[in-house]
């Protein structure tokens, strides 16, 4: 107990948010993605009580090389039951749905690739999108059993041209939402560099094409910078509020030693706090080699650091 809170204590009052500050952003709101902080689910525990969080995302089981999504309902009840025992619970729910390329759409590719392999690239994809309804339907089921309502959905591979293909991604999602609605979850579009829907501008304009109350944003801030985006302030400003409901940090962006990707953190938990921000803030450390898990660490640390420096003051 602080100097300030001793004081009111002895007076009979309660403690108020410093200069009317409300809606802190503070360890308690903060997660991280189970197969990036630990080897095996064990240590993501562990790492959880470590740092006081009260919330985990998850995609790959760590150590195991298998999704969530891909689990039997026994092995999800049992995940359940290993989180609720640890006293974690589950912020968002992170599958890999429709990232992969639009059949009839050529996405910008780095490496060149044979006629042999763009063939059976062609072919995956297309069987893909023609299961995209039964993928769904397992990151549901899966979601619901751990008890998240927030499933990822991505935008297909990015074109040249986005725009040119938009009305098709809009028409390919909108079902989508319609089943996620009935079954009382919410699919969120994250903004990624490899797909269609990538900076805060076409974040926003995907919100208003599905104006669903089961569709929303997860926004993370470092894909929009890499299409040389200002992703905050000018476009944290064009997203909609409302539909903000999960906040990604990649490593790069939150540690100063990466120059070219760090941004204003403290200033991005300021503003989610004047907006009403009720989510989490989930870390997806990305640094990848021997050292990720250490990375994490590392992020981690700072993630809290810049919170709990905030609140000092």
């Amino acid at each position: 107990m602080d100097r300030r809170q001793l004081l009111l204590a002895g007076s009979g009052l309660s403690a108020l948010p410093l200069f009317g500050r409300t809606n802190q952003i503070d360890r308690s709101r903060l997660s991280t993605v189970t197969d990036e902080s630990g080897k095996d689910p064990a240590e993501n525990f562990a790492f959880a009580k470590k740092y006081g969080l009260r919330y985990l995302e998850v995609r790959q089981v760590p150590g195991a090389k298998k999704h969530y999504a891909d689990l039997s309902e026994a092995e999800l009840k049992a995940a359940a039951k290993e989180f609720a025992d640890n006293g974690v619970k589950v912020s968002f729910f992170n599958s890999g749905q429709c990232k992969f390329a639009l059949p009839g759409t050529e996405y910008i590719r780095q490496r060149p690739e044979t006629p042999e392999q763009k063939a059976k690239r062609i072919a995956r994809d297309q069987n893909e999108f023609d299961k995209r309804m039964e993928t769904l339907h397992k990151s549901i089921r899966a979601s619901q059993i751990l008890g998240c309502d927030k499933v990822r959905i991505f935008a297909f591979l990015r074109v040249a041209e986005p725009a040119s293909v938009m009305q098709r991604v809009y028409d390919t999602i909108g079902p989508m939402v319609k089943v996620a609605e009935k079954e009382g979850i919410k699919l969120l579009l994250e903004n990624e560099v490899a797909c269609n829907v990538a900076r805060c501008d076409e974040l926003a304009a995907a919100m208003k094409a599905i104006p669903s109350k089961a569709f929303g944003i997860n926004w993370d801030p470092l894909n929009g910078h890499h299409l040389k985006e200002e992703a905050f302030p000018h476009g944290y400003a064009l997203l909609p509020k409302k539909k903000l409901w999960n906040v990604q940090v990649k490593g790069k962006s939150i540690l100063k030693e990466f120059a070219t990707d760090y941004l204003n953190w403290s200033g991005i938990y300021s503003a989610l706090e004047k907006d009403g921000y009720q989510g989490q803030v989930g870390l997806e450390c990305h640094i990848f080699g021997a050292e990720l898990i250490q990375r994490s660490h590392q992020c981690m640390q700072e993630m809290i650091r810049i919170a709990e420096n905030r609140q000092a003051t």
